[in-house]
């Protein structure tokens, strides 16, 4: 029996003037997710949050901004999108993981992807380091970092208000 090749995976990093616990709530309340979750141009609506392993986040991703609104329009798609994470780890307020099934690339059969997020105590407030594994191939791995980064500054913004 061989092992299974270990899945590539890219990170993300972040330092905020803010504290671990105030970073842990945007990544774990209601509140916190609609404030700044999804790529720009979308909002995000929380349906439920079951903050356990095995638990899971469900949430309606919606295109709210005209150019992202024009672009669903144009390619068929439907500008809202149920979206579904379910919770692998949760140790409060440092590490929670959680996996999201990507079954939405045509040709491709669904597969989980793994995300991992450490907040760390730093001089500046709170290190953030989140870690994804990459997608089925470069270019699908390239529109992730792309769609993550996109998220991200919305984060970045709602920090740096808060600073």
């Amino acid at each position: 029996m061989t092992a299974a090749k270990a899945r590539a995976q890219f990170s993300i990093e972040r330092t905020y003037p803010a504290s671990v616990e105030d970073a842990w709530a945007l990544w774990t309340s209601k509140q916190g997710i609609e404030s700044w979750w999804g790529p720009e141009g979308f909002a995000v609506t929380v349906e439920q949050m079951d903050l356990r392993p095995g638990g899971a986040l469900t949430y309606l991703m919606t295109a709210v901004a005209p150019e992202q609104v024009a672009f669903m329009q144009r390619a068929g798609m439907p500008l809202s999108t149920p979206c579904r994470i379910t919770f692998t780890e949760l140790t409060a307020p440092t590490r929670l993981a959680y996996t999201t099934l990507t079954d939405f690339v045509p040709g491709v059969e669904p597969y989980e992807v793994a995300t991992v997020v450490e907040l760390k105590p730093a001089p500046e407030g709170v290190r953030m380091v989140i870690t994804f594994d990459a997608m089925h191939d470069e270019i699908w791995t390239e529109r992730a970092r792309a769609g993550h980064e996109s998220q991200l500054r919305k984060l970045d913004a709602i920090m740096a208000v808060r600073s």
